[in-house]
């Protein structure tokens, strides 16, 4: 099996190494086999760890794979934790993946940089590998930089467009912003804990906070020091701004919309389903930590609500169709951060795993109507899409459904999960989440069914040129768009979503012997119960959802999808009236709230300023001006003035002889007669 754990992240690596490097030999037919069928061994082979240990109940495998370095006992160390919460994501990123390289033949068939892109997406690949099969820090930063290496280079794969690169600039910054938290926070559990492994971590830390520090005690380090500072409380809170920037969450957020700049496969791939979910992984993984601090649990909960409504709220005045998903994907984000906040980690991860499916689905859909508008992204150049596409059409509705969380699909199950979980809470800020997701509901509901209509219904707005040649897209691209289609549909009757924590919490390690006999790597937080009090009540799925309809999110989501249709398909001078009377609220979420223009005005200017002042103040008046300068001017002045001496002439330098002999004889015979 270890060979088998090994193969699954390596395949896709070979894939990219062979369409990087030998591309233009091999040709574009085999870069894509060659690539795709990597990342395709790697889905089946995830079938079967799938098989191995969550059906068939075989071991959990935690251990090294290869020891690079030894220094000072912490071991650095290339391992793997596989486990059920490691098995679904490696489930979920392979799949996506494959239908992402799959519908990409398709899209990008005629590109010049087709081998390059291939390469791009399976490196992406096997970096997400790694770092959710990780069992220590080192290996879970080594991916966490990877995919936001390699990020950058898909969302800036049109180098020549000046938008493309502004964006991939943008994404690796925001992301290197968050990294450094993530980085001290990782470093001060190594302080504290001197290691780099999960388990230890886990163990000294649970431990520490049950006052026996006579068991593991932790390394004194420099934070003892701070009054009322607690150190896993700090560095909780340090991962987790690490998990903002991946996961775009506000402030870190801004990225990710100027990152549909990249070819609209890598949407699907980066943006919905592996990238940014790093975070959210992140948190889940680390719950045993978290569940010991109330402090980063009430952030998480607060970040996560404030981005999952107001980012809801931008996305109802876009028009490029990618940049209304991609503000979805960043209010979908906040409903799992919240749900972290609330201990439901089954609950966010469930999300994960449905968001994963429809927000693929949307975007490749997505890029379905742009190929059949000949690359053209503005909604308002579009309409009645559905006499021409029915493919798209009808699994573009089954996204949107499952995005809103209609009854019986996965989408409903997982965010009425996360729901209730924040309803629940005991947490300081968990009312104010709770407000916040449950007015989230009916803004998601209208921004989708205002992207549906406006781009499947109504009136043809596109040109007579693009209507003469509309047609479905061919079966490469939608091939991909059914196959997502059906998880975005029955995710939610095939997982059972209350026993979905049972699921995780068979995940268990040996600990040391003599203080307990297993310990949980992901729990669902009874000290703040959350999923536990939903079990009591719970009577399948049948009865999930006829609790659904009692709640006030199915409503919600129903009346803000019968607004839309009224605004955009029966009386558009709603549209119309809402602008005249509050045109300054269209103009502030047109502006994105003014963030971006704040970081560029205020911080990336400010830090341009400050470059520039100290330039002038130290490289150009100091260094240039005073020391390398002033050191010549000296130099030159010195010489002129001893150039003087030198007159050519005999007799002054024979009188200077003279005046030499004097002087000395004087000194001497001052010295001695002293």
């Amino acid at each position: 099996m270890e060979t088998v754990y090994l193969a699954i992240p390596l395949a896709p690596l070979f894939g990219a190494i062979i369409a990087g490097l030998f591309g233009k030999q091999i040709g574009r037919n085999l870069s894509h086999w060659v690539t795709t069928g990597s990342v395709a061994l790697a889905f089946l082979l995830s079938l079967f760890v799938f098989k191995h240990i969550t059906l068939d109940g075989g071991a959990v495998y935690n251990g090294a794979v290869y020891t690079w370095a030894v220094v000072d006992n912490v071991k650095m160390e290339i391992g793997f934790l596989i486990d059920n919460l490691t098995i679904l994501m490696m489930l979920v990123v392979t799949f996506v993946s494959l239908m992402v390289h799959i519908y990409t033949i398709g899209y990008m068939h005629d590109d010049p940089g087709y081998q390059r892109f291939f390469s791009y997406i399976s490196l992406f690949t096997f970096a997400m590998l790694m770092l959710v099969m990780s069992n220590n820090f080192l290996q879970l930063f080594f991916g966490w930089e990877a995919v936001g290496l390699v990020s950058y280079l898909l969302i800036g794969f049109w180098y020549e467009k000046d938008t493309a690169v502004y964006a991939n600039m943008k994404a690796f910054i925001v992301n290197r912003i968050g990294d450094l938290g993530f980085l001290l926070g990782i470093a001060i559990i190594l302080i504290y804990t001197s290691s780099l492994d999960y388990t230890v971590a886990f163990e000294k830390f649970e431990v520490h906070k049950m006052n026996l520090p006579g068991i593991f005690p932790l390394t004194v380090g420099p934070l003892t020091a701070l009054d009322g500072v607690d150190a896993l409380d700090l560095a909780l809170v340090l991962l987790f701004i690490g998990a903002m920037g991946k996961s775009a969450q506000v402030p870190l957020h801004v990225w990710l919309p100027d990152s549909m700049e990249g070819p609209t496969p890598i949407s699907a791939l980066i943006h919905a389903a592996t990238m940014v979910t790093a975070g959210i992984f992140m948190v889940a993984r680390m719950s045993p930590l978290y569940e010991l601090s109330d402090i980063a649990l009430n952030v998480i909960l607060t970040v996560g609500a404030t981005t999952a409504f107001f980012m809801g709220l931008v996305g109802i005045v876009q028009n490029d169709i990618k940049r209304v998903i991609a503000y979805s994907t960043l209010s979908q984000l906040g409903y799992m951060t919240v749900a972290l906040g609330a201990s439901a980690y089954s609950a966010a991860v469930f999300h994960l795993m449905t968001h994963a499916f429809f927000k693929a689905l949307l975007f490749l859909a997505a890029g379905s109507v742009i190929i059949a508008m000949h690359h053209e992204q503005d909604m308002r150049k579009m309409g009645g899409l559905r006499r021409y596409m029915p493919i798209t059409y009808w699994t573009a509705l089954i996204g949107s459904l499952a995005l809103i969380g209609f009854p019986g699909f996965s989408g409903f199950f997982s965010k009425d999960l996360i729901i209730e979980a924040v309803h629940k809470s005991e947490l300081v800020m968990a009312d104010y989440a709770y407000v916040m997701v449950v007015l989230g509901v009916f803004v998601t509901a209208f921004y989708t069914f205002r992207m549906f209509f406006m781009v499947f219904h109504g009136d043809e707005r596109m040109d007579d040129h693009t209507l003469a040649h509309l047609r479905e897209s061919p079966k490469v691209v939608t091939t991909p768009l059914i196959l997502l289609a059906i998880p975005s549909v029955l995710a939610g009757f095939l997982i059972d979503p209350v026993a979905l924590g049972d699921f995780f919490n068979q995940v268990l390690l040996p600990v040391k012997e003599g203080f307990r006999e297993v310990t949980t790597i992901m729990v669902d937080g009874s000290k703040h119960a959350a999923i536990p009090e939903l079990r009591e009540s719970y009577h399948g799925i049948p009865g999930f959802i006829l609790h659904g309809f009692l709640s006030p999110a199915v409503w919600l989501a129903a009346a803000g999808a019968a607004l839309a249709w009224y605004t955009y398909m029966k009386n558009d001078e709603v549209a119309d009236w809402f602008y005249d009377h509050f045109g300054w609220l269209h103009k502030v979420l047109s502006e994105k709230y003014y963030l971006d223009a704040f970081n560029q005005k205020v911080l990336a200017n400010g830090a341009l300023y400050l470059g520039n002042s100290l330039w002038a103040l130290g490289d150009k008046l100091l260094i240039d001006g005073l020391f390398v300068g002033g050191t010549v001017k000296v130099v030159k002045r010195g010489a002129a003035l001893i150039s003087r001496l030198q007159t050519g002439y005999l007799y002054h330098y024979a009188f200077s002889m003279v005046l030499g002999v004097t002087l000395m004889v004087a000194w001497i015979l001052f010295v001695y007669s002293s």
